[in-house]
């Protein structure tokens, strides 16, 4: 072998092992993020195994106290019960120390369906015309954050961003998208308190189109008032934006707060049936017991998890990979 195959083999091999300590440190940080779930989780799994020989319907009864409890909800709750019954029947005698494994294939597997095949979900920014999200959720969710941080991620990976300051309603909403455009080294187009958000979509795309951006990151008011008046806002906003991009918004991105629970379920309900959300991010999982609410909104919704976010750090916006997430919960 001459130099430059050994030369070549060894820059192989840095590469290799720099990927592997960026994969572990990847799991390292979900597993941080994710540990006051699990330990709820567990906890209450291992309480209502404790001393049982035998998979029974006491022991599944529990285990559906302990998934309601977890925030998966009803619905997909009654859903993995009735697997893990097949699975019982099937296989005839099945030891309370499997059950763990088992409530493991069943999740990846729901959680397969409602998400597709695909391993992981990132933007699918291409070349061309600039790729659009439009932002909604509501006031304290952590919508600007998200937005913030995306952009600082996209920025980083060498795309021109641009974000649209369309929440018009709350100064400091668009006080803090500006900070947070600055610290990411993406450009934001707003107006003044009061504008017509449409407007400020609108005059975002044609800045970002007229610049050559790659990714324009729409953010909107995070109000629940009611639904047809949040359905016209969405709405109109949409129209205006197809106005320059004709396929605008390419993705409608709802950010949902994780430690709320079941009220991140309402909320699920209160935004798709206003407008059609594509993808979902779900925040501030580091700071909650409530993680379940993760696996029962993608199986209540059949809307992908695009990211998650386990931590304040500018990097803890992670681009969800469900076999990773199932691995974390499960402590594997």
């Amino acid at each position: 072998m001459g130099f430059f195959d050994l030369f070549k083999r060894k820059k192989q091999d840095e590469q290799s092992a720099e990927q592997v300590a960026t994969v572990e440190q990847e799991r390292q940080e979900l597993d941080a993020g994710l540990e006051k779930t699990k330990q709820g989780f567990f906890s209450k799994i291992a309480h209502a195994i404790a001393g049982r020989s035998t998979v029974d319907a006491e022991v599944l009864d529990e285990l559906e106290e302990v998934l309601i409890t977890s925030d998966v909800g009803v619905d997909t709750t009654v859903k993995i019960i009735n697997r893990i019954e097949e699975r019982v029947a099937r296989d005839k005698y099945v030891g309370s120390e499997e059950l763990q494994d088992i409530l493991h294939d069943e999740i990846a597997r729901l959680m397969e369906e409602a998400e597709g095949k695909a391993d992981s979900f990132g933007l699918d920014v291409k070349e061309g015309m600039p790729y659009v999200v439009m932002v909604v959720g509501v006031n304290g969710a952590g919508k600007t954050t998200t937005i913030g941080k995306l952009a600082a991620q996209l920025t980083r990976a060498g795309k021109k961003v641009y974000i649209g300051a369309a929440d018009t309603f709350r100064a400091a909403a668009i006080d803090q998208l500006a900070v947070w455009a600055e610290r990411a080294g993406a450009t934001m187009i707003s107006q003044q308190m009061g504008s017509d958000p449409a407007s400020v979509a609108y005059d975002t795309l044609k800045s970002a189109v007229a610049n050559g951006a790659d990714v324009v990151l729409i953010d909107t008011a995070g109000r629940l008032h009611n639904k047809v008046g949040l359905m016209n806002e969405l709405t109109k906003i949409r129209n205006v934006m197809a106005k320059v991009i004709p396929d605008a918004p390419h993705e409608v991105m709802l950010v949902l707060d994780g430690s709320t629970g079941q009220n991140a379920f309402e909320q699920a309900r209160q935004f798709t049936a206003a407008t059609q959300v594509t993808s979902l991010a779900i925040t501030k999982l580091d700071g909650t017991a409530k993680g379940g609410v993760v696996i029962g909104i993608s199986d209540t919704f059949r809307v992908p998890v695009r990211y998650i976010g386990i931590g304040e750090g500018i990097d803890q916006l992670k681009i969800f990979d469900r076999h990773e997430f199932v691995r974390a919960l499960f402590g594997k």
